[in-house]
């Protein structure tokens, strides 16, 4: 090995230097000035009179490196050629260098301050792992739920919400985006960006989860064939880690929801994760959103009031103790402006859900209300100023059991699936789960018939009650939809695809192949259902402007991520109302319940009740003037006035 020359060395240790940081830098410009100020000195010093010694030559040259003011003082030709090289190299060494250090180190401070590595010194508040496609209408749930904020903030003694969130990377537009969100406004000064990966021990101590209230783990949503690590498997990781320092520092866990792509994963999370958990399979949620349609056209009119932040309805769950000893009538008679659904009885370490609960049940106080209303106020019986129960509304009787058969589609169904996600099967074996209907689905895709064999086997085995069958075809071309005979199905789904770059990218597809089949199905006798699933929040206004039924998948992730780290019960009333068996909201023709001309909606919900169901509301067979074709817990004193056509929204029972 040849020895290194001598300048070598010499740029090696001061490269060496440098990487230190500011002061090290610093340090080396410092010699570097010593080193030019001793040169400048030594070199007027021999035969000059005005310097005493070789400290005042020195001293003469570092004035003159640093100040270009001192030139015009000297005087000798020989003098000003040093004075001169003195002070351009000044201008280099001094001024350039000193002055490129101090602003490199400033800005490299301030943008470590604003990526937001610093700790968060919160206790009580909300942490979001992770910013995707889900953050921002989480957030947005989140600040919208005044109510449940309330009662959350009253539970954990804390003054207001504090939302805390870990990005990958924290930047300018993040910031910017939340301030233009017409639901978060000003409201972002209290909402807290911090840089960092829910993989990393010291990224979830930056954002302290184990002093947090709540900790919410969305999923990526997004598909990458080419990795082994999938967004289940950084959520455990994240899980992990946090019962790990929570073990280390002998501090409790905190409550966690954690979003899970694959359902069979649940086990494993719950495994993963020692104390307060709800795991919530995005997969199996929207699958069984889907699967509910198909059953019942038009239900996705219910799902986009009652599961995203539009206004409207929403699902509440109140503590017992506010009607403790009355019986659900009684409570629903000083609730005008709400519809009592039933309530949640302790089971264990779980709940038993009671919906269409008989209107004689006794409320105590370990019960769980479950109540339908526009907001949270709504659900408070309603008293005077002396404190005592107002009573407003009619008394009505809800028997034990219904007398009227389930309505559902059906039971053959011929389904033609547009596009291929991960939750394709999911969605089969969500179908699977209903013996009493037989499916076919055809499943178009450009994505290669093996590879989705594949992942369908992987999760379903080999002895799936539903029967498929795959094509490979692009349906985004006329033509091809066109061989396809779409008018021959009763169902067509739209999925997004999650192998694109982004949501935008996969819903223009999607609404490419929806214009390309309203096309094909123009002149068709009777057209099939039509299902749009969509993965782009900002695509919420299609929900009112296409003539198909849509689901935005984020949106109602983020809603059901949101209501239950608000209130951790009401992920078991959404098991209830979407999956097989039990309560079940569907339509019933006016003719069902014999109703009289012009009824309001006081005589529909006890014509219902009388069955053993509960009335919601109306589905209109045409839009009214706002485009609107649900009214869901309407007024009741005022005439519903019904159209031919017309469906009664109900929860029943299958």
């Amino acid at each position: 090995m040849l020895p290194l020359p001598f300048l070598d060395r010499v740029k090696y240790i001061v490269e060496r230097q440098f990487v230190k940081g500011a002061l090290f830098q610093l340090l080396v410009v410092g010699i570097g000035i010593g080193l030019i100020s001793l040169i400048g000195g030594l070199l007027v010093w021999p035969g000059s009179a005005s310097f005493d010694n070789l400290g005042d030559a020195i001293w003469w040259a570092f004035l003159r490196l640093t100040d270009p003011g001192y030139l015009g003082d000297d005087e000798g030709g020989w003098r000003r050629l040093v004075s001169t090289v003195l002070t351009v190299t000044g201008y280099v060494v001094f001024m350039g260098t000193l002055v490129a250090i101090l602003t490199r180190s400033l800005i490299a401070r301030m943008t470590d301050l604003e990526r937001g590595l610093t700790p968060v010194t919160l206790r009580h508040h909300v942490v979001v792992l992770g910013w995707n496609s889900r953050t921002v209408p989480l957030i947005q749930e989140l600040l919208a739920s005044t109510g449940r904020v309330r009662r959350f903030l009253a539970k954990h003694a804390a003054r207001r919400l504090r939302l805390v969130i870990l990005s990958e990377e924290v930047s300018a537009e993040q910031v910017l985006s939340l301030r233009n969100e017409r639901e978060i406004g000003r409201k972002a000064r209290d909402i807290v960006l911090r840089s960092g990966s829910p993989l990393q021990p010291e990224a979830l101590h930056r954002v302290a989860c184990l002093s947090a209230a709540a900790v919410i783990v969305p999923s990526e949503g997004t598909y990458n064939p080419d990795s082994v690590v999938s967004s289940d498997v950084e959520t455990v990781k994240a899980l992990l880690s946090m019962a790990s320092q929570a073990q280390y520092l002998h501090q409790p866990l905190p409550y966690v929801v954690a979003e899970i792509e694959d359902l069979r994963k649940q086990a494993v999370a719950e495994r993963a994760y020692p104390g307060p958990l709800e795991v919530i399979s995005s997969d199996a949620i929207i699958s069984r959103l889907l699967v509910q349609t198909l059953l019942h056209p038009g239900l996705s009119e219910v799902c986009n009031e009652l599961l995203t932040a539009r206004h409207g309805n929403d699902i509440y769950v109140r503590s017992g103790d506010i009607a403790e000893g009355d019986t659900l009538a009684e409570l629903a008679r000083s609730c005008p402006d709400a519809i009592v659904l039933g309530l949640l009885q302790p089971r264990g370490d779980g709940w038993d859900v009671r919906l269409n609960a008989p209107s004689s049940t006794c409320i105590r106080d370990e019960d769980r209300l479950i109540i339908l209303a526009r907001d949270y106020s709504d659900t408070e019986p309603q008293r005077d100023k002396q404190g005592q129960r107002v009573v407003s509304l009619a008394p009505i009787e809800r028997s034990a059991a219904s007398d009227l058969p389930a309505l559902q589609s059906g039971p053959e169904h011929r389904l033609l699936v547009l596009g291929w996600n991960q939750r394709v099967p999911a969605l089969l074996a969500e179908l699977a789960r209903y013996p009493e209907h037989r499916f076919h689905a055809d499943l178009v895709s450009i994505v290669a018939p093996a590879t989705r064999e594949t992942a369908i086997r992987q999760y379903l085995g080999e002895d799936s009650v539903v029967t498929h069958r795959q094509i490979e075809a692009d349906f985004a071309v006329e033509e091809v939809l066109r061989r396809l005979s779409p008018a021959d199905y009763d169902s067509i789904l739209l999925l997004s695809s999650d192998r694109l770059g982004s949501g935008e990218e996969a819903d223009a597809r999607t609404m490419m192949g929806y214009l390309q089949l309203q096309e094909v199905l123009a002149d068709a006798a009777n057209p099939p259902q039509v299902i749009l699933e969509l993965s782009d929040p900002d695509n919420e206004t299609l929900l009112v402007t296409n003539q198909s039924e849509t689901l935005v998948s984020p949106m109602i992730l983020s809603h059901v991520l949101a209501q239950v780290a608000l209130r951790r019960e009401v992920r078991v009333v959404l098991d209830e109302l979407f999956t097989p068996g039990g309560a079940e909201i569907m339509f019933r023709p006016p003719s069902d319940y014999a109703l009289p001309p012009r009824p309001d909606f006081t005589v529909v919900e006890r014509l219902a009740g009388a069955h053993g169901e509960t009335a919601l509301g109306v589905l209109r067979a045409r839009p009214d003037a706002d485009g609107a074709m649900l009214e869901l817990n309407p007024e009741r004193g005022a005439a519903l006035a019904l159209q031919p056509g017309d469906l009664i929204v109900v929860l029943g029972r299958t």
